[in-house]
């Protein structure tokens, strides 16, 4: 039986976290975060979202148990659930260009083939991750699990995987807000406690600051790869929320992604409960419970110059996303 899953397709910083928070705490669905479980920084300091250690929490661990059951060896900071974590330089450089669309999808593929291991680093991946997925729904007692990962290339592979059942959720965030979370991430992207910050190390987050006409082309690329990942997928597959009417109308937006995942639509935000859930991503999981308040301090935060900048970069595909 596949395991269904509900991919979070969209830029870093558009709400990706607050959204597999709220979606994982209906009943039927749980979330992990991001499976992909790349960039942890300093292990031995990174914090699950219930404020442990990653390699001293239980549920964790009940994970790692659950992973041998399947055959398995398992450690959360070493999940090996990232198509490119310990491939050799060839293989890293073919993955790492966003998703282009299927012409150029086929000559990632053919250029991949002639890799004496990639066949077998594919299978592994898809075997891994279908096991995780699983996993981590029998330990939280769930049906559906989110990965909300974020990576076009990744969803590319994930929806080929005959052991899942994978439904997109495109989110798409006015593209200002999230050049501000990129130029500063540990102001306008991490945890409120600066202590907190960089998964539980804390740090300024420097060396991962953009400028705003890197920020803004970031942005762009990203929503650029998504448009291309779901050109070719059935439209009942996927479906688009926008962060700020998530923000705006949670029980409207949240009964819409229920009804579309195939779990109860009548729960409501007053009914969801967040308290077995054991995230790893963006810091703002350590916070606490959700707090569902639109962040839109890019109006205050961004200079005129930086509006320009941002305007000559991604102003076209921003307006074309309703955002003026």
């Amino acid at each position: 039986m596949k395991t269904r899953m509900a991919y979070i397709l969209a830029a870093s910083h558009s709400g990706s976290t607050l959204l597999a928070i709220l979606l994982g705490g209906h009943p039927e669905v749980c979330t992990a975060g991001e499976l992909k479980a790349s960039c942890m920084g300093d292990v031995d300091r990174y914090l699950c979202s219930c404020r442990a250690k990653i390699r001293e929490c239980l549920f964790w661990d009940g994970v790692r148990r659950e992973m041998a059951d399947r055959g398995f060896d398992f450690d959360v900071a070493d999940a090996g659930t990232d198509l490119a974590a310990g491939a050799g330089p060839y293989v890293r450089r073919l993955l790492r260009p966003l998703h282009r669309g299927p012409a150029m999808e086929c000559l990632r593929d053919a250029a991949l083939s002639l890799s004496p291991g990639w066949r077998r680093r594919l299978s592994r991946f898809q075997e891994r991750n279908a096991a995780l997925a699983g996993a981590i729904c029998a330990r939280a007692g769930k049906g559906v699990i989110v990965d909300s990962s974020k990576v076009g290339v990744r969803l590319k592979y994930l929806l080929r995987n005959p052991a899942l059942d994978v439904r997109v959720v495109r989110l798409v965030r006015d593209g200002r807000g999230v050049a501000l979370a990129y130029a500063d991430p540990a102001r306008f992207a991490d945890a409120a406690d600066p202590a907190l910050r960089g998964g539980g190390a804390g740090g300024d987050r420097a060396d991962e600051m953009l400028a705003i006409s890197g920020a803004a082309m970031e942005w762009r690329r990203s929503n650029e790869e998504a448009e291309a990942v779901l050109s070719g997928l059935d439209p009942r597959k996927w479906k688009a929320v926008r962060y700020e009417d998530l923000c705006a109308d949670p029980e409207r937006t949240l009964r819409s992604l229920f009804s579309f995942l195939g779990v109860d639509p009548g729960v409501g935000v007053g009914r969801l409960d967040f308290g077995g859930l054991h995230v790893i991503g963006n810091g703002m999981r350590l916070d606490g419970p959700p707090r569902i308040l639109l962040d839109e301090r890019w109006r205050e935060a961004l200079t005129p110059r930086d509006l320009r900048v941002f305007d000559s970069v991604a102003g076209p595909m921003n307006r074309r996303y309703g955002y003026r």
